[in-house]
């Protein structure tokens, strides 16, 4: 603990984001924060650490969760442990101040600080801000607690008999079993498609090249993979941490041992006929004292932080020289993507902000951007390497894309996200998707457009899809509407666009999704129909799959339904499901990105009025519902061998666990909706008894979700992960969603009958 203690005394000298810091949200179902420390932590951090962040003893935090019915503490590997710092991190936000964060990861400052920085832009998915938490300590519990402790442990023996924990697939037994070979090898046909790459179902986000413990494309699940007709994956490199920056060296420590470590990892995968291809989202801004000492650097500042200015020779020599220290290294490697209008601040136009920096002024966004691209590209020619380039235009401006496109490299091939921009209506709501979608079957225009530009000077096109899961729901491993996934493949088959990229972070476990963009790839003759009966057949059996493909397409249509806004996307409540607390008044929290959804409707919801965004999930859960049972009589009726019986019980696994979220969705929808209207009412009001009785309905729907999801995430541990994101929800969070429900119904509905009796 000693780097903790150092790291301790540091604190108050690197700042760590705040934000506007207002109070956290209540947990009112528990006896107190200590109480909710405790359960929430329980199966993932060991007691002798939750007692030392509190100032206990072990056996004082043991009895605490022994009282409330919480099991035996589980053994934590340093496997787990490792990956599961952002479940960690997310399930404390609103209980611990950063002081004790740090003892509880037992990390420094700095660590915490790159993680919220770099992790997939965590501090941002949190919701830009840190509740300001008091220093929680340990406390005896009153004769109160001890009451309510018994009162948990009554709702937990009446709603799971058998008690909780004893998992038969414990949190990441999925990364073990995809790890191994598996017992048949065999290669997909060639494909029109290539490449086709998506990232790790499992890959640590922040420094992977040197975490090897945690090995992101392990040989078997690469194998794994290439049977699916994938044959590349992607990892982000962070280009300070892969080559030499001469500004700040300490920065670059330990850069040979990643290229070591990259460079064995291309030759593994080579092996299996996969490439490896890397992010770039370059150069990274800097924190401002950084240009105290180098001024000539400094681009457009944000906030805090201010672009290495890539109008400067310096910093184009640093771009073309690092890419060109890491293609020597590694010659093997298959390409790299860029991004250069992202989320993270890079180039001095990477958010349109480039009329602030005198050099970027006059030369505009475009030819800024197409420079950048321009730079990578000479870093992979200085080296001799075969490397190939991605540009994406992600982000890129309508009015200059076109001018960004005539200027790339001749040997760059232009990526554009296949669906973006495309129109539709749904519950009688016009609204047009801009990522991320299953739901809306592509291309649409702009890609189509861009696609287009690029194709007319020769340039090779890459479609980016989400091929497996979307943030329409990425709590699954796939979501399995394959009719829409199929349509999508045959539609690209038309655009003469030469590979996919297959997904962002989610999105890459070896699912018959990807086979299908693999199969259609093949071209010829081959239909919709006939692509889908030969996966559900090779998948399932052939005595299955005909019923397969029938509940494939009943899923596709349900899914059509979903009431796709780019805002509702990133803010709604589909990746918790019943994992989501319910709060009785509002919390005045805003969803968060990805993240915490709290009872943000509003956000939730976007330009759908509040009842119709209830009733396209209700529509989606109803799809979804009719055709598994559907799928489970017609499985019953038919043989088929265990192996298949075995595969088929899983696929109808995760078309159950897509259900249960979509119905949670609708749920929690109405449930704020009756929520607010009841706050307006006074006494004898004659609207109270339907609206109570209609929240005593949700409560208990809610109720059983969250026991049904409990099981099958007890005995299936890839519901509810997600790589970026770690566990959005683990078993113990569903048992507590039935603590919070029984809460609500036994105190505060009572509370509320009451309150407006005539």
């Amino acid at each position: 603990m000693t780097l903790v203690l150092l790291g301790l005394a540091m604190l108050h000298a690197m700042d760590l984001p705040m934000g506007s810091a207002p109070d956290p949200v209540p947990f009112p179902h528990f006896p107190d924060r200590l109480h909710a420390f405790v359960w929430f932590n329980w199966p993932l951090v060991p007691a002798e650490r939750m007692a030392q962040v509190v100032g206990a003893e072990p056996g004082q935090i043991v009895e605490l969760g022994r009282r409330m019915g919480l099991p035996k503490p589980p053994v934590i590997t340093d496997g787990q442990w490792r990956r599961s710092y952002i479940t960690v991190i997310r399930r404390n936000w609103h209980l611990l101040p950063y002081e004790q964060m740090l003892t509880l990861l037992d990390w420094t400052p700095e660590q915490l600080a790159f993680t919220l920085r770099e992790d997939d832009f965590l501090f941002i998915k949190l919701g830009n801000l840190k509740p300001r938490c008091e220093t929680l300590r340990y406390e005896a519990p009153d004769e109160a607690a001890r009451a309510r402790e018994d009162a948990i442990a009554a709702v937990i023996d009446e709603a799971f008999p058998k008690g909780l924990g004893g998992a038969s697939d414990p949190l990441f037994g999925f990364v073990k079993r995809l790890s191994e070979l598996p017992a048949e090898a065999s290669a997909p046909a060639a494909s029109r498609f290539s490449p086709r790459f998506c990232s790790s179902y499992f890959m640590l986000y922040g420094d992977p090249f040197l975490e090897t413990e945690c090995d992101p494309y392990p040989e078997g699940y690469l194998a794994r993979l290439a049977q699916t007709g994938v044959d590349g994956v992607w990892l982000q490199a962070v280009l300070y941490k892969m080559a030499p920056f001469p500004w700040e060296p300490q920065k670059s420590a330990r850069y040979e041992e990643r290229l070591a470590n990259l460079g064995r990892l291309v030759a593994r995968a080579k092996k299996q006929g996969i490439g490896i291809y890397l992010y770039l989202n370059e150069p990274r801004a800097m924190p401002l004292d950084f240009f105290e000492a180098h001024p000539e650097l400094k681009g457009v500042t944000e906030g805090d932080h201010a672009v290495m200015c890539t109008s400067v020779p310096a910093v184009q020599d640093y771009l073309r020289d690092s890419v060109a220290g890491i293609c020597t290294a590694v010659p093997d490697l298959a390409g790299f993507f860029t991004i250069t209008a992202s989320e993270n601040l890079t180039n001095c136009w990477s958010h349109g902000q480039g009329a602030k920096c005198a050099r970027c002024k006059e030369r505009g966004a475009a030819a800024v951007i197409a420079e950048v691209n321009a730079l990578v590209r000479a870093g992979i020619a200085q080296s001799g390497s075969d490397a190939r380039l991605l540009a994406w235009d992600w982000g890129w401006g309508d009015s200059w894309a076109a001018q960004a496109i005539a200027q790339l490299p001749a040997d760059v091939a232009l990526m554009s996200v296949s669906e973006w921009s495309i129109p539709f209506t749904r519950g009688g709501v016009d609204s047009v998707v801009g990522e991320y979608s299953i739901s809306v079957v592509g291309p649409g225009p702009r890609a189509t457009r861009h696609w287009g530009l690029a194709q007319a000077r020769g340039l090779k096109t890459i479609a980016k899809v989400q091929a497996g899961n979307t943030w329409e729901l990425s709590s699954v491993p796939y979501i399995p509407a394959l009719e829409n996934v199929a349509r999508h493949a045959a539609n690209l088959l038309q655009t003469d666009v030469n590979g996919m990229m297959l997904g962002w972070t989610l999105g890459g476990y070896p699912s018959p999704n990807l086979e299908v963009f693999a199969e259609m790839g093949r071209g010829g003759d081959r239909s919709v129909d006939g692509v889908l009966e030969e996966v559900a057949t090779r998948r399932f059996g052939a005595a299955h799959a005909a019923a397969v493909v029938t509940a494939w397409r009943a899923f596709s249509v349900a899914f059509s339904e979903f009431p796709y806004h780019p805002g509702g996307l990133y803010s709604g409540p589909q990746q918790m499901g019943p994992a989501n607390p319910l709060w009785e008044r509002p919390t005045g929290y805003r969803s968060t990105m990805v993240c915490f959804p709290y009872d943000g409707l509003d956000q939730w919801r976007a330009v759908f009025p509040r009842k119709v965004y209830a009733d396209q999930f209700t529509k989606i859960a109803e799809g979804f519902e009719a055709a598994i049972a559907e799928l489970k009589q017609a499985a019953q009726k038919l043989p088929g061998k265990p192996a298949q019986a075995a595969a088929l019980a899983q696929e109808m696994d995760v078309a159950g666990a897509c259900a249960i979220h979509f119905r949670s969705v609708a749920n929690q929808a109405q449930f704020v909706i009756a929520r607010d209207r009841l706050a307006d009412l006074e006494a004898g009001a004659e609207a109270a008894d339907v609206l109570l009785d209609g929240l005593v309905r949700v409560l208990r729907s809610e109720i059983d979700l969250a026991t049904r999801l409990y099981a099958l995430q007890s005995r299936d541990s890839r519901f509810g992960f997600e790589a970026s994101n770690h566990y959005f929800y683990v078993p113990i969070d569903l048992a507590a969603k039935v603590i919070n429900c029984r809460d609500l119904l036994d105190r505060w509905l009572p509370s509320e009958r009451a309150r407006l009796a005539k």
